[in-house]
């Protein structure tokens, strides 16, 4: 009898898809399920279906690869053939009342904060089964002599229909006018912190749980809205944070609180949205825990890296308007750099200068694997991460789980996050490991930084064997390519495969939904709006939106069409697919009218409410032929959300229409988000409604805003002109 249910818990274990708990078309019934039904919403009223046979994602180790799993894999997960050929059997069972069962596991997560716990109480019979040599794995519900149903959470399952039952977290973030050491030189003007620290505090959750963020806005002269970068926001787009399209922004005096489900898990940053204040110091990172690709030890907290300037990134966007470009002064890693002031004639380094930060450090102990997780989070720049002498193993894209690969060194785009581990293996026999130290390197790729003479300090941190070292690294980097360019298409390769049928948009390179990004030229004419300025933009006209008049109050209203806002409506259903198509070299018709300009710049494009996929990354220009000749991806292809545009070609993305919402696709380059590099997607409109209190409380922020935008006396410096920039 043990062994049946022994081999009965098995089946279980491998199903991935038993008893969980359907985020599907906005289901609210959270509860976890026996594995013959999940709730789908029809019309309102939930209905109980059979749950669909066990997709082929459950056949191998990782799905997507066609090549069947070795016994390294298996051995390196803890699992036997055995296991995995019964992985998609389907296992028929009964349910007993959950109120017989004990309750669910609380626990804590690889390295979360000290007081941190994951929290499935209400998940009752559920125990939590990731560790070491068990990464992969999350939750799950064991075949007992009291209950014969079961399920599991781990790496295989689909994210995007179903997630665990966690709790309700909260945070309170005031944002605050404040004077920035990040690397030698104060910054008494423009700094802006959460909670009085740059970068801002670590908001953690748990797979399942519900996060709500209060904010309150302690700034003199500017608004704010805060986005939760990456987060899908399903059903509740109006959390989103991007003031003038899903709320009025959060006026100086008044406090606003966002609210969304924890779908995903991995990492990312949450930032304000308003206009360009991010740069000025407003972003700090969050992290959901889940399972992961591949096994470790410790997990780090995250790594923020990117560009800072000594400036306001409101003054610097008025260089890059006028006299571009705005060029930043140092490199920082979690808020630590240094400004180089030997025979620099900046004034800075009379009148401002302080002592730096002390270097970042990190204490490694042989033989250990190490999670880091790595989020870029500059103004203008794109980095190459890579520690001397170690190799990195990627294990995840943005909130993508990907099949792990080894590098030794990862190009890191404006918003893009990556988990990488790293072992802890010093390479030098000839020395103890104790006196081993190496550099952490925060590299800047061609053509994609612009900094001022001799202050590109690559070497940001140091890994030490020994906490009692202080002596510098002598190591050399690696010789890695340094070209501005994602991550090889080829490697990124969800664990969760996705299928992509065809689109139900007109994708057409004069008619569809296909971008170039150019220029406006500022000229006699006057023709660029909002101060003449040399603006960039995807449509015939820059993106520009009213801070008081938000996209969100047009709900429903297809009159509306103002051509600043860059309108973008996809109105399908659920299961429809969306290509856009973006490059950067314009298209003959275009280039002969000579009203844009097009020049070779990789862009980070990120999208707000989704992953996309990533069909299409090419080093050349679209062709029509690319759809249907091999050159799109349709099974599985990459998926995350922010990818690099190839400066002298184009990428096609795709998403399905699943998410009912007003989405913002944008260069996640500051200066070129706020010139107008951005369209605004009106995703299925049609099934939007909101809940009567989220439109109290809209309008609410909206009139707070209105009052304290309406005195002229509140703004700052140039009383002529409030908004220079796009919004965004």
């Amino acid at each position: 009898m043990r062994f049946i249910d022994s081999l009965c818990e098995t089946v279980t274990r491998a199903l991935g898809l038993s008893a969980l708990a359907s985020w599907d078309n906005g289901a609210s019934v959270n509860q976890p399920l026996g594995p013959h039904g999940v709730l789908k919403p029809v019309q309102d009223q939930y209905q109980f279906q059979a749950r669909p046979t066990a997709p082929p994602a459950l056949h191998t180790l990782f799905p997507s690869n066609p090549k069947k799993a070795s016994k390294d894999d298996f051995q390196t997960y803890g699992q036997s053939e055995k296991e995995a050929s019964l992985r998609a059997q389907k296992l028929d069972a009964g349910s007993v009342e959950d109120a017989d069962l004990p309750p669910g596991p609380v626990f804590h997560p690889p390295n979360a904060s000290p007081k941190f716990l994951c929290d499935y109480s209400r998940m009752r019979g559920w125990r939590h089964t990731g560790g070491v040599g068990q990464r992969n794995q999350w939750l799950e519900k064991p075949i007992m002599d009291s209950d014969n149903t079961g399920g599991i959470y781990n790496i295989f399952t689909n994210y995007d229909q179903y997630a665990p039952l966690g709790i309700t977290r909260k945070y309170h973030l005031n944002v605050t006018d404040q004077d920035i050491n990040a690397d030698g030189i104060r910054r008494p003007d423009g700094g802006k912190t959460f909670n009085g620290q740059y970068p801002g505090p670590w908001i953690e959750a748990c797979w399942g749980d519900t996060v709500e963020v209060t904010v309150s806005n302690f700034l003199k002269y500017n608004g704010t809205a805060i986005h939760w970068h990456g987060v899908r926001m399903l059903n509740a787009f109006q959390h989103d944070g991007v003031n003038a399209i899903t709320q009025c922004a959060i006026a100086p005096g008044d406090s606003y609180t966002y609210k969304f489900n924890v779908t995903q898990y991995g990492t990312s940053w949450y930032h304000s949205h308003y206009s360009l204040q991010y740069a000025d110091g407003l972003a700090g990172p969050i992290t959901f825990h889940g399972p992961a690709s591949a096994d470790f030890d410790v997990a780090l907290d995250p790594f923020l890296f990117g560009d800072w300037s000594h400036n306001s990134a409101f003054q610097d966007f008025s260089v890059e308007l006028r006299n571009p470009p705005a060029k930043m002064q140092t490199v920082i890693l979690n808020g630590k750099g240094f400004y180089n002031c030997t025979d620099n004639p900046n004034p800075d380094c009379q009148n401002e200068k302080v002592d730096p930060p002390h270097i970042f450090e990190q204490i490694f102990e042989k033989g250990r694997k190490y999670l880091l997780r790595l989020i870029n989070t500059s103004t203008a720049s794109t980095f190459i991460f890579s520690i001397d002498k170690h190799m990195l193993l990627i294990v995840a894209a943005d909130f993508v789980p990907i099949e792990p690969y080894y590098r030794d060194s990862i190009l890191v785009g404006i918003g893009q996050r990556y988990h990488v581990i790293v072992e802890a293996t010093p390479s030098n026999n000839l020395i103890p490991v104790e006196e081993q130290n190496y550099w952490i390197r925060i590299t800047g790729a061609d053509g994609c930084f612009d900094f001022e003479p001799n202050q590109n300090n690559e070497k940001l941190g140091i890994i030490r064997y020994n906490a009692g070292s202080t002596a510098d690294p002598t190591t050399k980097r690696y010789g890695f390519d340094m070209t501005c360019r994602d991550e090889p298409y080829e490697s990124l390769v969800p664990v969760v495969p996705n299928y992509v049928g065809p689109p139900v948009n007109n994708i057409d390179q004069d008619t569809g939904d296909n971008f170039e990004i150019g220029l406006e030229w500022a000229d006699e004419n006057y023709t660029v709006p909002h101060g003449n300025f040399t603006r960039w933009d995807m449509t015939d006209t820059p993106m520009w939106l009213n801070f008081t008049d938000p996209l969100i109050d047009h709900l429903g209203d297809y009159s509306f069409n103002s051509s600043e806002y860059a309108l973008v409506p996809e109105d399908y259903t659920r299961d429809d697919w969306v290509y856009i198509i973006m490059g950067a070299q314009g298209t003959k018709d275009e280039i002969a009218g000579g009203e844009r300009v097009f020049m070779p710049i990789a862009h980070p494009m990120h999208l707000h409410g989704h992953d996309f996929v990533l069909l299409a990354q090419e080093d050349r220009p679209f062709h029509k032929d690319d759809v249907t000749n091999g050159t799109f991806k349709y099974d599985n292809p990459p998926r995350r959300d922010v990818a690099l545009l190839p400066r002298h070609g184009y990428m096609a993305i795709g998403f399905k229409t699943d998410n009912p919402g007003m989405w913002i696709l944008h260069c996640h380059i500051a200066w070129h988000a706020s010139s107008g590099l951005g369209i605004n997607i009106r995703e299925n409109e049609h099934m939007i409604e909101l809940p009567q209190e989220a439109i109290d409380e809209k309008d609410r922020v909206c009139k707070n805003w209105r009052t304290w935008f309406a005195d002229a006396e509140e703004h700052w410096y140039n009383k002529g002109e409030f908004q220079e920039d796009s919004g965004v």
